[in-house]
């Protein structure tokens, strides 16, 4: 099977040579209809995940940008102590299905304040 492999693509790779003003040809028609192609999904289907990253803030002085970073690390504070208190719950074998959820939902909420998302 490999030899056929090999066989195609040296027979292809000598017509190439052959034929160099086809080739480039063919290669210009593949590349504009690639180029429209992709042109259309972007325009008529955009990706959900485009534009969704944040750079993290390196050297700003805008007040806004401080206010987000004090405001979550107030939040991840809200959500650390309301873990500690689950956490005492647990250590006393009184916790019930809702408190798990709870859990899960902190955690997950914790990590996007973390991670910045």
């Amino acid at each position: 099977m490999e030899t056929t492999f090999k066989k195609k693509g040296q027979k292809w790779l000598q017509w190439a040579v052959q034929n160099p003003k086809k080739f480039f040809t063919y290669s210009m028609i593949l590349l504009s209809f690639s180029f429209v192609g992709s042109l259309i999904q972007g325009i008529f289907f955009p990706s959900e995940t485009a534009f969704k990253i944040r750079p993290p803030v390196l050297y700003s002085k805008s007040k806004t940008t401080q206010n987000l970073t004090v405001n979550n690390d107030k939040e991840m504070g809200k959500i650390v102590n309301e873990l500690k208190a689950l956490k005492v719950k647990r250590d006393q074998n009184t916790l019930k299905k809702e408190d798990s959820l709870r859990i899960d939902y902190l955690f997950n909420q914790y990590q996007k304040l973390k991670n910045g998302h």
